[in-house]
């Protein structure tokens, strides 16, 4: 394994190893986040609380992320990359067992946190690492590589550990996940380069207008996320209002990710080629799906049917504004990193709160629609910003 300072950056051929291991890295820390949302009608029964107050467990793992992301990225810059990434796959282990473990809700809730805590770091560091492995002409193809870890989670991690928490128990998926984690941080010191860290934003003349274009797609990135999430944290109270039975929500959420895939790859073909016509596309396609789903539901088939086209256009969401945010120089690599997760997180966790409140007010027929718009406004965000998501890599 070459030093940090012997790593020369390649092609994505050059960097197999290394992209290999942030994906794996990256399907468990997607996998921790979201295994709470196919569980969350076990777990509030089991702890005695409503949905709405379940679905906290995603808000608190959101906020951690969404306050620590950029400080604590600014905290480790000195740190080794390799060294900080191993560790956040110890603490993802034992968050989650503390969650397999906890005797109520609070506990519960700690480990939650605990986990966040991890995710705050995992991202800033993932999404520079992925940059520091590849030349520049490459970042958009690598970036969207690491991401199919985090479709993954959602085709595998998240709808398995919720087949698995239904026939077995939320716990034991929890208790599972941690093994997992506990493997994953043997498979990615072995696997991952050590690359350099730190170092400083990119300075000049101009730097004030690259600020201002990261600003712009970090802020599109929360509204985008705020929007999917006000839906996505409910999805199994949504498809179980359909008429679905429980043992059925898992193989569901398995489709909706396998078709996110379809996203995921549709970014890596051409984020390096045309990227504001992908972001484009993938937003429009979330869109008219979550329309479609307040249109159809309840009706079970139809509410499907539009849910392939939302899992799709999701599927390449988090690659592309990454990349984007990469690609205006506004700050380093981590720093970046740290901001596209911290507003991701913002967008995760008020999702989860605009989601309660609308099944608390309005009621669950609502919730697309509510997400469709906020999805709608950062696309409009896009559309207006054309410097920020340039039509030219």
């Amino acid at each position: 394994m070459p030093p940090a300072s012997a790593w020369t950056p390649g092609t994505v051929r050059d960097a197999a190893g290394g992209l290999v291991a942030l994906t794996l890295a990256t399907f468990l820390a997607v996998t921790t986040e979201m295994l709470p949302v196919g569980l969350l009608p076990a777990i509030g029964h089991d702890m005695q609380v409503s949905d709405s107050i379940a679905g906290l467990l995603v808000t608190v793992y959101a906020f951690m992320v969404a306050v620590l992301a950029v400080p604590l990225t600014l905290l480790t810059a000195r740190f080794s990359r390799k060294g900080l990434l191993v560790a956040t796959l110890v603490a993802y282990t034992v968050g989650n067992a503390v969650v397999a473990v906890a005797p109520d809700f609070a506990v519960l809730a700690a480990g939650r946190a605990f986990g966040g805590v991890a995710h705050a770091l995992f991202f800033s560091v993932s999404i520079g690492y992925a940059s520091r492995l590849v030349a520049t002409a490459y970042t958009g193809r690598a970036l969207a590589l690491v991401t199919a870890g985090a479709s993954a989670g959602f085709v595998l991690g998240v709808p398995v550990s919720t087949s698995l928490g239904t026939a077995l128990g939320w716990r034991a998926a929890f208790g599972v996940l941690a093994g997992v984690c506990a493997l994953a941080v043997v498979i990615v010191a072995v696997l991952l380069p050590p690359v350099p860290g730190g170092g400083s934003a990119h300075r000049g003349e101009g730097v004030g207008a690259r600020r201002t274009r990261l600003a712009v797609v970090s802020t599109a990135n929360a509204v985008v996320y705020l929007g999917q999430f006000t839906v996505y944290t409910f999805v199994s109270v949504l498809l179980l209002a359909t008429g679905l039975p429980a043992a059925s929500v898992g193989p569901v959420l398995l489709g909706m990710g396998a078709v996110g895939l379809v996203g995921t790859w549709f970014a890596a073909a051409t984020l390096d080629r045309r990227p504001r016509a992908t972001v484009l596309i993938l937003l429009s396609a979330v869109t008219l799906g979550l329309i479609g789903v307040g249109l159809a539901f309840p009706a079970p088939a139809g509410v499907l049917a539009a849910a392939v086209v939302w899992g799709a256009g999701f599927g390449g969401v988090a690659s592309v504004f990454q990349t984007a945010a990469i690609r205006t120089r506004g700050a380093t690599p981590e720093v970046i990193g740290a901001l596209i997760n911290s507003t991701a997180n913002i967008g995760i966790g008020a999702g989860a709160a605009v989601g309660a409140a609308v099944l608390a007010g309005p009621g669950l027929g609502w919730l697309p629609f509510s997400g469709a718009v906020l999805v709608l406004a950062g696309l409009v965000v896009v559309l207006t910003a054309r410097r920020s998501f340039p039509a030219d890599p």
